[in-house]
């Protein structure tokens, strides 16, 4: 009987922690969309726009993604590892682990969105004769 409950509580720990990877590697996927698209921005700035803060921000939100990104993967490499090996059981901590990565994702995306609506303020001042 207890082999059995033993298994499936396994069975639980690892589907939480297989969802976890799935969603961690769409964030992934998300901020190497947000790199390119930074990288595109820096040429519109660099050969239309020509904003020394701009640039700063630019830059900054691009150093940012690169820390995040590197955070994400040593933590997808902890679960894949914990889904392959552990035993640790998938309890609050772990959740809540995950949820900081989760706000972090999102302040990220925000920071961006934010960085987005400059440049467009920007652009919308050149008007098309």
């Amino acid at each position: 009987m207890d082999t059995v409950i033993l298994n499936k509580l396994n069975a639980y720990r690892r589907l939480f922690i297989r969802k976890d990877l799935i969603e961690l590697s769409q964030w992934m996927e998300s901020i190497e969309d947000i790199n390119l698209e930074i990288e595109q921005f820096k040429l519109v700035e660099k050969q239309l726009i020509k904003s020394d803060t701009l640039v700063t921000d630019l830059v900054g939100l691009r150093r940012k993604n690169t820390l995040v990104m590197g955070s994400f993967c040593n933590y997808e490499l902890d679960l894949k590892k914990e889904y392959e090996f552990g035993k640790r059981e998938y309890d609050l901590s772990r959740a809540k682990e995950h949820e900081k990565r989760r706000y972090q994702y999102l302040q990220l995306i925000q920071e961006f969105k934010i960085l987005k609506n400059k440049i467009h303020t920007e652009l919308m001042k050149y008007k098309r004769f």
